[in-house]
């Protein structure tokens, strides 16, 4: 059965470039998020049990879905995939739950690494 998985960022691109990132053979069903709203609407129907989230995005940004997660007691893996690298961004990525906090650009190996921490590869 299939790992229900939203990519939420709201640059096409960077979206794309988590597609290429993710293990091969991983069956996973993708959905895709532009904005913060649309990623909480995502984990809250079930479409998200691993959520790859931007931290700088429009309507809520990642730390508000974070948060409302966090709120919600959620079971989402959430794995940070951000160019904002302060360390006070990351210590309150860590507060509100993240699994883990990866920067942008995304590298193939950080991302099998982290899914493999967390069990899921």
């Amino acid at each position: 059965m299939p790992i229900p998985v939203t990519i939420a960022d709201d640059s096409l691109m960077s979206r794309k470039a988590v597609r290429r990132a993710l293990p091969e053979g991983w069956d996973v069903e993708i959905t895709e998020a532009c904005n913060g709203k649309e990623a909480l609407e995502a984990a809250n129907s079930g479409k998200a049990e691993v959520l790859f989230l931007d931290l700088t995005m429009p309507e809520l940004d990642g730390f508000g879905v974070l948060k409302c997660l966090h709120e919600q007691q959620s079971k989402t893996v959430v794995i940070v995939i951000s160019a904002d690298i302060q360390p006070e961004a990351k210590l309150l990525v860590d507060s509100l739950g993240a699994f883990r906090f990866l920067q942008k650009p995304l590298q193939p190996a950080q991302l099998r690494e982290a899914l493999f921490d967390v069990g899921l590869i």
